[in-house]
This record gives C-alpha cells, sequence and structure tokens, in this order.
C-alpha cells in the first residue's frame, strides 16, 4: 500500500492526504468527545491528561527522531552506492579506452548493456519492492566475460587491465548492495511503534479541556499536523527507491556512460 501511494501520488498530493486525514479526524473526534462528554469542555480531567500526554509525547518523540534520523542516513548511504556503482562503472570504461579497438569496442558494449538493464529493467523493479538479482545477472557476467577475453601485453596494458579489473568488481560489490537496500523497509515493531504510537496520542488531546471550542480545535489541529508530517516524513524516507525524493539512476547516465544514451 505504501509503495502504490509513493509511486502514484506526488508528494505534496500525499502530504495533503495524510496530514489532512490527521487534522479531519481530530477536528471530528474532538468534536464527538465534547458532544459526547460536555463536562470535559470545563477541563477537569486536564491535569491528569496533560501528563499523560506529556509522558507519551516525550517517548514517541525519541522514538520519532531516531526512526526519522535512520531513514536519513539510509537515504544517504544509497545515494553514495548509486554514485560508487556508476562511477566505478564509468571508470571500467576510462580504462579500457587503452585497449586495442576491438577489445575496448566489446568492454564498452558490455558495460553499455548493463547501464541499460540497470536503469531500464532493475530500476522499476526496486521501484515496485521487487528488486531482482537476476535483472542484470546476464549483463554483469557478460561484463567480466569481455574483460577476460583481453590479453594485456606490456606493463602500461596490463596496469589499466588491472584498473578495469578492480573496479568492475567494485561495480558487482555495489550492485549488491543497491540491491539489499531496495529491500530493506522499517522493521514491523518499529512500525508499530511509529503508526501505533500516533493512533495512541492523538486521541488523549480529545480529552484535553478547553472552554474556547476554536481554541480546543486549533489545538488538536495542531497537534494533529505536526503527527502527519511526521508520519509523511518516515513514509517518503522508508523507500529510497519510490516516490518523488526518491534516488534516481541518473548517475548511470553521465559522465563516460553518458554516450550510451541517445542525446535528450
Amino acid at each position: 500500500m505504501t509503495l502504490w501511494l509513493l509511486n502514484h501520488l506526488n508528494t505534496f498530493t500525499l502530504g495533503l492526504v495524510l496530514v489532512g486525514g490527521f487534522v479531519a479526524l481530530a477536528v471530528l473526534g474532538s468534536l464527538a468527545a465534547r458532544r459526547r462528554f460536555p463536562h470535559l469542555a470545563g477541563g477537569e480531567h486536564n491535569e491528569m491528561v496533560g501528563v499523560a500526554l506529556g509522558m507519551f509525547g516525550a517517548i514517541y518523540g525519541i522514538i520519532l527522531a531516531f526512526v526519522v534520523v535512520t531513514l536519513w542516513t539510509q537515504l544517504e548511504n544509497t545515494q553514495t552506492v548509486v554514485a560508487t556503482e556508476a562511477t566505478d562503472l564509468a571508470l571500467v570504461v576510462r580504462s579500457s579506452e587503452a585497449f586495442p579497438p576491438a577489445d575496448r569496442a566489446r568492454v564498452e558494449r558490455a558495460v553499455g548493456d548493463y547501464a541499460h538493464a540497470v536503469v531500464e529493467v532493475q530500476w522499476p523493479l526496486m521501484r515496485q519492492g521487487e528488486p531482482s538479482y537476476e535483472a542484470t545477472a546476464r549483463q554483469t557476467h557478460a561484463m567480466y566475460t569481455a574483460l577476460q577475453a583481453y590479453e594485456p601485453v606490456g606493463a602500461r596494458s596490463e596496469t589499466f587491465y588491472q584498473e578495469a579489473a578492480t573496479h568492475l568488481n567494485d561495480v558487482a560489490a555495489q550492485r549488491r548492495a543497491r540491491i539489499t537496500m531496495a529491500e530493506t523497509a522499517l522493521p514491523v515493531l518499529l512500525q508499530v511503534l511509529v503508526y501505533g504510537g500516533a493512533l495512541v496520542i492523538l486521541p488523549l488531546t480529545f480529552l484535553f479541556g478547553l472552554r474556547s471550542l476554536r481554541m480546543q480545535l486549533l489545538f488538536v489541529s495542531a497537534v494533529a499536523g505536526l503527527i502527519g508530517f511526521s508520519l509523511l516524513l518516515v513514509m517518503v524516507l522508508d523507500r529510497p527507491f519510490a516516490g518523488e525524493l526518491s534516488v534516481t539512476p541518473a548517475p548511470y547516465k553521465e559522465a563516460a556512460l553518458a554516450q550510451f544514451w541517445p542525446a535528450s
């Protein structure tokens, strides 16, 4: 459900739905509570409710801060992995420039096929939360085969061949790391704490009585809006390859890899 929302709604619309939904729920819940229990407006339970809100709010805030920082770090790490894989791929191309024309062409063709497979086949699968090693397995093997078919002659050729082989090994390692990150999601227990905590704190605000209905609604709306925006942030950051704020495959089309893509 989360992936569908991220891939079919832009961030602004998703924010309106989530934050607006929480605010609407808070307003309707507060009105219902005041109608069902009119004495709440007198604030006779405010001391007890204030203590509960303060305690639950502090615990929930710590959990939410931990989750957001963790997910933000995960997003940055994913961007680094993608950029590193693309850089190593480009360096394989650069190193192959020292090869004879036929061997160079063979390596470049294999690298180009891999770049296209990552962007056109594997990336859509990662956006759907279904990453597949097989999507680029054949192209990865083809790059190794193309490089191994070349027999370097002389110190210069040997040096560039070793550089190409080293960077190709790094590509394989970063590929595995990227696919692993595409499979990663917030653990179920943390999801229960984050989303369940919101459903615990929000109803507590209905019990905090204020004589002015306008001030009451403003209070619960502010709390609901803050919770809704926090959950939006968690939802967007939890899936690094889905949604508008996701990691893009742009690095596979830049620098030395741009030659494999038609000029736009």
